[in-house]
């Protein structure tokens, strides 16, 4: 839809930038929108892309490559008179939410802003994966649907599991929009028999049953019906100590896990993470 995004990468075109742009033209509702914004952006000059054949494109990234002044060592606490030497620097926006100006002010997400090299890293991996259809290399951050998301998600509930096994804290805490994935279900469902601490938040469709003696007990669901549309994904994994903390663009369905291009990304910085735990899971 028209927007202040779609404006500005139009200017960006028109004044010489690089501009590429993933458009996701089975964009419930917004199709015919989103094929007129791609002509407009093709006619300044912007490579548009349609994503990858039979997987929709779900992932919410951006990726600015900018030439910056690099720091200059000073000699003798003054300034060198050389040239100043420059650098290619990368920034990344990672959101659980659409680039809508429409349900941005309607639902609520989070989006992170990094320049942190190994993040961008990724997403520049990403993005050549979904513009040029090479085979994705190797992410060092990113868990990318449908390729690691599914496993690296249960991967995470199994570490928890064996830890409740051993005797140590464990703990998962999740919100979603859905959570109908079985395998998913299913590894949740062990970790609580193990003795694993769990608490989900899932707005819509929920096909896991908590409380059930001997499968679930250990599981509680709740539901958050507000002001606004709780759209973000999250998820917590304790990690005996480390507090992992993901966010992410897909719910834990097959359609998100298995068909679709999504993105799950680790929140780093501690204050962060914090933040996201207390306005994103402790409603």
């Amino acid at each position: 839809t028209a927007s202040v995004l779609v404006d500005l990468l139009v200017e960006a075109a028109r004044r010489g930038k690089e501009v590429t742009v993933v458009v996701e033209l089975k964009a419930r509702f917004d199709e015919e929108a989103n094929i007129n914004l791609a002509e407009r952006l093709e006619q300044v000059g912007a490579q548009v892309v349609y994503g990858v054949v039979g997987l929709k494109t779900h992932a919410k990234l951006t990726l600015v490559l900018r030439r910056e002044e690099a720091p200059v060592k000073k000699s003798n606490g003054k300034k060198t008179m050389q040239a100043t030497p420059m650098r290619l620097v990368h920034y990344a926006h990672l959101g659980t939410g659409n680039y809508h100006p429409g349900t941005a002010r309607l639902y609520t997400d989070f989006g992170m802003l990094t320049a942190h090299p190994e993040i961008t890293a990724d997403v520049q991996r990403v993005f050549m994966h979904l513009t040029s259809m090479t085979k994705v290399q190797k992410l060092t951050h990113l868990w990318l649907a449908p390729f690691q998301l599914h496993k690296n998600i249960i991967a995470a509930i199994q570490y928890e599991t064996q830890l409740a096994a051993a005797g140590k804290p464990a703990r998962i805490m999740a919100k979603m929009n859905a959570l109908v994935d079985e395998a998913t279900i299913n590894a949740l469902y062990a970790a609580s028999q193990a003795g694993v601490q769990i608490d989900l938040i899932v707005r819509a469709a929920c096909q896991l049953r908590p409380g059930v003696p001997g499968l679930s007990e250990n599981i509680r669901v709740r539901s958050v019906v507000g002001r606004f549309l709780e759209h973000h994904r999250i998820m917590y994994f304790s990690a005996g100590g480390a507090d992992h903390v993901y966010l992410a663009s897909a719910d834990w369905m097959g359609r998100n896990l298995f068909r679709r291009i999504e993105v799950a990304w680790p929140v780093l910085d501690p204050k962060l993470k914090q933040r996201v735990i207390d306005e994103g899971l402790k409603v």
